[in-house]
């Protein structure tokens, strides 16, 4: 019987080795998968690559892991959001590294792991600091930059409901990079408001199908370590 319901936050991060690559999902605060993140911080793997939107605000989520000195580097889209004070006082330390990946690149790159397609071509960045390095190419006129797909070890992924296959719903911005997220990375982690059986959620509901999902847990387990 397949069942992928982990029984606590600790189970369900446990595996996270030091230097892992985590992908995290959340715009902002909606979709972040903050008991998830919570446990990690407990669990304390260090020298992590943190692949998010942005690089944390406050004092909570991925603020926390890196100001629990978890974080080696960052790759994000918006890393001086506001109140991304940790971060900022840390890169400006030099105790965390920072790729700037535009959004939609970003998505792209995940997507393209989550394929399992190649390297690709994009005129974002053409010409700018953030193409520098990589191999450019002008095409009808057109400027190009060669990304390539972008994978991780583990995503932690914050949905609405999930069953013990995993299959995943999720609410109105809190999808963000759920989906996407989920297929690029080797164990994909679900914090789910609600473990509802199996069958609750149409297949035409199903945003996130269970076999691109590994373990489920809801965001109230007693958690030992807490």
């Amino acid at each position: 019987m397949i069942n992928k319901i982990a029984h606590s936050l600790h189970e369900a991060v446990c595996r996270i080795p030091d230097g892992a690559a985590v992908m995290v999902t959340g715009f902002g605060d909606a979709g972040l998968p903050r008991e998830l993140l919570a446990a990690l911080v407990r669990h304390a793997p260090r020298d992590l690559t943190l692949i998010s939107n942005n690089a944390g605000t406050g004092d909570y989520g991925l603020a926390a892991l890196l100001a629990a000195g978890l974080v080696r580097k960052v790759i994000c889209s918006y890393p001086k959001s506001s109140g991304a004070d940790v971060f900022a006082n840390l890169y400006r330390a030099g105790k965390v590294e920072l790729e700037v990946v535009p959004q939609g690149t970003l998505v792209e790159r995940m997507r393209a792991a989550g394929a399992g397609l190649g390297p690709f071509f994009t005129p974002t960045s053409y010409g700018t600091p953030v193409a520098e390095g990589k191999e450019q190419r002008v095409v009808d006129g057109v400027g190009y930059v060669l990304e390539h797909p972008l994978r991780a070890d583990f995503a932690l992924i914050k949905a609405y409901q999930g069953d013990r296959w995993g299959n995943l719903t999720y609410r109105l911005a809190g999808r963000s990079f759920g989906p996407v997220m989920a297929m690029a990375a080797k164990h994909s982690i679900a914090q789910v408001d609600d473990v509802v059986p199996l069958g609750t959620i149409a297949a035409d509901a199903v945003h996130t199908p269970g076999i691109f999902i590994q373990s489920v847990v809801r965001k109230g387990a007693a958690d030992a370590n807490a």
